[in-house]
């Protein structure tokens, strides 16, 4: 008799011993294993065949967003031939649901021709290829499922993604997935990502660099012959919340009032005022590429403000590149710490996390960067 039911901590003993059984590499740790277990952010599902555990699903789920993806799977090689496989991804498929998922997303060995059948028979899809992935050097596929079926009506535009290579270049990173995704020869470089972050910053946030200022990422797109405009609620100063030291205050307002007389010398448009997300998607619509302020507080529980770029929408959610992969330097990309570029890629936000993700510390700042391709009258 099959019986499904959520990991529990006494299956830690059968679950290292399952994933030996069935793995010689990329194994997940009893660490991990006992995290997992504990973790609020997943679905961890076992197969019992005569009260023995002999197959597993772990699903994680990404805060603040409707994706969840498919972590590891595996079935006892005494087990297999019995649809556990499907049993636990139907399951999983149901548990990420519930928790409000969109889409289900996964990695595969381009090799495992079994699992890449039974994952296109379940409605799996190739999207992408990961080269060099696994520690024996083979390739994945990367393959999603919208777990929520709807109909799509965004914009099918390819948009690069890109990484930022620090902590706080965030909005540099976004603005160049923009200019990168409109018509022209722009290309981005780890150098031009330094000097957009030299040209916008805010000098100062409560530790550590400053971000960049909307006005200042607009200002940078203009000089690199794009027409940008600027959209916030709040006429500033800018991300003065949790900045304790006066002098540190004195000189990001410097640098916000310096940022403003620029942008009335070069007539780059500012707009006082919030963009909803209606006028978000016009922007969208119209060809123009977005980057919107967020709070990462809903997907890691950081009050930090971070920039992201708008790469697509539909009935139910807005969808984003983000460009932070977490902590790459310091986890391996096993950890939840370090995040695959798959999983920064198009990330459906729902629309009324939307909403609470746009706004930023006690003022509920929002800032909206238009960039287009052509200069406009």
């Amino acid at each position: 008799m099959i019986e499904i039911r959520p990991a529990q901590s006494k299956d830690l003993s059968a679950l290292l011993e399952l994933e030996s059984s069935c793995f010689a590499t990329d194994r997940i740790s009893r660490r991990s294993f006992r995290r997992w277990l504990s973790h609020p952010d997943c679905v961890f599902t076992v197969a019992l065949i005569e009260q023995q555990v002999s197959a597993y699903a772990l699903v994680t789920l990404r805060r603040g967003t409707h994706l969840a993806r498919l972590y590891s799977l595996a079935v006892a090689p005494s087990a297999r031939g019995q649809g556990l496989a499907e049993k636990l991804i139907k399951a999983s498929e149901d548990g990420a649901r519930d928790a409000g998922s969109i889409y289900l997303r996964l990695e595969v060995a381009s090799t495992n021709y079994a699992a890449i059948t039974l994952y296109k028979k379940l409605g799996y899809k190739q999207f992408g290829l990961y080269e060099d992935y696994y520690e024996d050097h083979g390739p994945a596929l990367r393959m999603e499922k919208c777990i929520h079926p709807y109909t799509p009506s965004g914009d099918s535009r390819t948009l690069p993604w890109l990484a930022q290579t620090t902590a706080f270049t965030c909005g540099p990173s976004a603005l160049m997935m923009a200019m990168a995704g409109l018509p022209g020869d722009y290309q981005p470089s780890p150098e031009d990502e330094i000097q957009l972050w030299r040209e916008a910053t805010t000098v100062f946030m409560t530790s550590g660099h400053g971000g960049c200022h909307p006005l200042g990422l607009a200002l940078a797109a203009q000089r690199r012959g794009f027409y940008a405009q600027a959209w916030i609620n709040n006429p500033g100063p800018l991300f003065l919340d949790g900045v304790r030291d006066e002098n540190k205050k004195r000189v990001m307002r410097i640098a916000h009032e310096s940022f403003v007389s620029q942008c009335e010398a070069a007539a780059l448009p500012v707009h006082y005022e919030d963009m909803d997300q209606q006028q978000v998607i016009d922007h969208f619509q119209s060809g123009a590429n977005v980057l919107i302020l967020i709070s990462t507080y809903r997907m890691d529980s950081m009050k930090a403000p971070h920039w992201v770029v708008m790469s697509g929408y539909d009935d139910r959610c807005l969808y984003v590149h983000d460009p932070d992969r977490g902590d790459t330097s310091t986890a391996s990309m096993q950890d939840e710490d370090a995040r695959s570029a798959l999983d920064c890629q198009h990330l459906p936000i729902a629309r009324d996390n939307f909403n609470a993700m746009s706004r930023f510390g006690s003022s509920r700042l929002r800032s909206v960067v238009v960039i287009s391709s052509a200069a406009k009258s």
